[in-house]
Parts: structure tokens; C-alpha cells; sequence
């Protein structure tokens, strides 16, 4: 069974990914970690006991966590309307997924989250949808000329526009790589700006989600979001020790999404 066909049908994927992080110019920083993700399609997700959609759990998806402007989101109605408004023509076999952190018992924060469109096992379209640590949010809509698939050769572009980390200029572009399979996906993104920018990548086997692997995973790594946003300020104290300069908050893009 294809990975769309097992999204369609319902399946829950856990994604236990590394994520590895390393800043590039005069000031070197570099760190790696681990979180738990998960892959579902919304529209037809038969979560197993432990992960909830729109109620409180131990893990949980809201859809007003994704979707549109932050804490307001409608979810996947509003991802099929910005694939349609950029020309992506919906077919039968399409299957709108999405790669996020679920909430971990009741708290809530995502870096960058991806909507996907896939078809058997190829990906056609992403949304990268981004949060700083500020409450604001941009997302960045990617794809092939002609919306062809998305090889793991393939390098997609975006100019960067979204105040994402105070020690970094909003400037230069985003080059993204996705690698998606049916066991399991890496996603590489660059930030290039001139000689500075960072480089991130998450990668990880795709696994089907159980309550057990829900347990295992908290136990594991407790926090969820939490322990990524307790990482993110670390990482930030770390940097202004070693002397980044602090960058002013600018306001947020006017559109809500860059095409």
C-alpha cells in the first residue's frame, strides 16, 4: 500500500526525528536533538488511544494550531485553498497530509510544520508553515514548476521574509529538500545569506503511530513542545554569550503566506 493509500485509510505515521541545527558565518553555533512528529491526513486520521483530534490528551491536534493565521487556523480547508490559489489542480488521488508536533498535554509550540499533497508516493506541493517564538507566523509554498513531483533532487527556493531567530537578519533565501518515502522522510532546509545562514535538516523512519509508541515517546523525550521551546532559549542564551548581536522584532510579512 502506497503512503498516500495508508494516510487515506487513516493511519497515523510517528516520525521520531533528529534534527540537526549549525549556523553558518563569523559566529559558528551548532547543536543536535531529537523530537517526536507525527504524519497524518487530517481529513480521514484514525488516531490511535493517546493522540486526540480538537481535545485534550496526551498528545492532541487542534486545528486552530494549523492553517492560517496563528491560534485561528482552519486547518486543512484553508491548506487546499492556498494549493488551489497557487494552480494546483486536486485529483482523486490526492491526499493532503501534515508533518507536525502534536500537543503534549495541552501545550502548544511548532517551529515549522509542513502541509503536503501526496499521490501514491510522490509529494507534489508543501506548505512550510512557520512560527517564531513571538506569536507570529509566515508560511512558504513550495513546488515544481507545473506542480511535477518533488524528487529528493529537487531544490526549492523562497526568499526569506519572516523574523524567525533575533540573532539572524530577515535576508536571503530558503533552499529546501524533501526526501519522502514510504518508510521515511528527510528535509533539509538552507537559509543562504551571503556567507552567514543556517542549515537544518530533520530526518527519520516512518513507523505506524500506537498508543505504546505514544507512551514510549513521552517517557523518552518529556516535553514535547515545551522541551523544544526550554531548547530554543538555551540555544539563544548560548549564542548571546558568544557575542550574536540582538536583532529588534520587525513587523510581520502583510500576506500570510509566500508563493
Amino acid at each position: 500500500m502506497t503512503l498516500a493509500a495508508r494516510l487515506a485509510a487513516g493511519e497515523v505515521l510517528a516520525l521520531s526525528a533528529e534534527i540537526t541545527h549549525a549556523r553558518r558565518g563569523a559566529l559558528r553555533h551548532s547543536f543536535r536533538t531529537r523530537t517526536e512528529h507525527v504524519l497524518l491526513s487530517p481529513e480521514s486520521a484514525r488516531p490511535p488511544r493517546g493522540l486526540s483530534l480538537d481535545h485534550f490528551n496526551l498528545l492532541a491536534l487542534y486545528r486552530r494550531d494549523h492553517g492560517g493565521l496563528r491560534g485561528a487556523g482552519t486547518g486543512a480547508k484553508w491548506a487546499w485553498e492556498q494549493f488551489a490559489q497557487a494552480g494546483l489542480e486536486r485529483r482523486p488521488g490526492h491526499v493532503l497530509a501534515l508533518l507536525t508536533q502534536p500537543r503534549f498535554l495541552g501545550y502548544w509550540f511548532n517551529p515549522v510544520s509542513f502541509w503536503m499533497v501526496i499521490e501514491g508516493n510522490d509529494l507534489y506541493a508543501v506548505i512550510a508553515e512557520v512560527n517564531n517564538t513571538f506569536g507570529q507566523r509566515h508560511s512558504y509554498l513550495l513546488a515544481q514548476p507545473g506542480f511535477a513531483p518533488i524528487t529528493a533532487a529537487a531544490r526549492l527556493t523562497a526568499r526569506k521574509v519572516f523574523h524567525v531567530s533575533p540573532f539572524q537578519d530577515v535576508a536571503g533565501e530558503y533552499r529546501f529538500r524533501f526526501a519522502l518515502r514510504p518508510d521515511g522522510l528527510a528535509i533539509q532546509i538552507a537559509q543562504i545569506d551571503g556567507e552567514a545562514g543556517v542549515e537544518t535538516a530533520m530526518t527519520g523512519a516512518l513507523r505506524p503511530l500506537t498508543t505504546s509508541a505514544i507512551i514510549s515517546g513521552a517517557l523518552r523525550r518529556p516535553g514535547g513542545a515545551l522541551r523544544v521551546i526550554a531548547q530554543i532559549y538555551w540555544h539563544a542564551l548560548r549564542l548571546k554569550l558568544k557575542g550574536a548581536a540582538y536583532r529588534p522584532l520587525p513587523p510581520a510579512p502583510q500576506e500570510e503566506i509566500s508563493r
